[in-house]
């Protein structure tokens, strides 16, 4: 089949039978433009809370409100006919319990047509994980580096290595036994990756973890190069399109300074000529 002949949306199931098969592809995105872009690409399109730091500004996703998250999803969800969308549940939205937890996923999916939530978190979220499956919610794990985490880690540092790697791996196990359709990885050693990705009977969507994942996720501003002083070390930057927006709008700013923007051929005449 080709890219661009797709039947129908990409559901929860249809991922997770990717388990050892065809790569998942996996990107964020946050508009209606970009999601049109990766549409035809892209076999799941995630609206991140990352859009609080990439758009918003946000020193980290803790500031992320499920409204944001809603206005985002409403918008991305107009762009896709392919791709299936799978959005964020933001900090504060469902570790409190199952019960607050099903409240704004449902909320979430009834408001923006996602096809499923993410959350993140090991052990302590598999009950509230399966009390969403079973209800309905598909849902994406997320293990590892969990960024609504970052205080409590001390910083945004690779999550697993010695000793730890066992406890991080029997997360990723809980998640996918309580009923997770896929399970993030991120920031994770290569070879714990790997391990957890024979071990769990789901697919394993990495982000600066293993080639050997089944399938890989990137903020999309990322490996575009919209941003030329962040390059972390497990994005590789397909475009430098930051670099190339400066000089565009520095080209602009000149020529309006000089006068020369708008030239004539950018104005409308008194009259049409016939």
């Amino acid at each position: 089949m080709s890219a661009t002949a797709h039947p129908r949306q990409l559901m929860a199931a249809d991922i997770q039978a990717r388990k050892g098969a065809e790569k998942i592809v996996c990107l964020t995105a946050y508009t209606t433009p970009m999601a049109r872009m990766m549409d035809a690409h892209a076999d799941v399109v995630l609206v991140g809370d990352s859009v609080g730091m990439v758009l918003h500004g946000l020193p980290s996703t803790l500031g992320v409100t499920l409204e944001m998250m809603i206005l985002h999803g409403q918008a991305v969800a107009r762009g896709l006919s392919h791709a299936m969308m799978v959005i964020d549940m933001p900090f504060g939205s469902y570790e409190e319990g199952p019960e607050q937890a099903f409240r704004n996923a449902a909320r979430l999916m009834r408001e923006t047509g996602a096809g499923a939530v993410k959350l993140e978190g090991g052990t302590h979220m598999a009950e509230t994980i399966a009390f969403l499956t079973k209800r309905g919610i598909p849902v994406m794990g997320h293990v590892g580096l969990t960024p609504q985490s970052v205080n409590t880690f001390g910083g945004y540092k690779v999550q697993g290595r010695g000793a730890a790697g066992t406890r991080l791996a029997r997360d990723a196990q809980a998640v996918a036994e309580a009923g997770a359709f896929a399970v993030v990885l991120e920031k994770v050693p290569a070879s714990l990756a790997d391990r957890i990705s024979a071990e769990i009977a789901v697919p394993t969507i990495g982000i600066g973890a293993s080639a050997g994942c089944d399938g890989q996720v990137l903020v999309v501003d990322d490996m575009l190069g919209l941003f030329t002083d962040f390059r972390p070390k497990f994005v590789k930057r397909y475009a430098e399109l930051g670099s190339q927006a400066e000089a565009a709008i520095a080209a602009y700013a000149a020529e309006v300074r000089a006068g020369s923007f708008p030239a004539p051929e950018h104005t409308f005449a008194d009259e049409i000529k016939t």
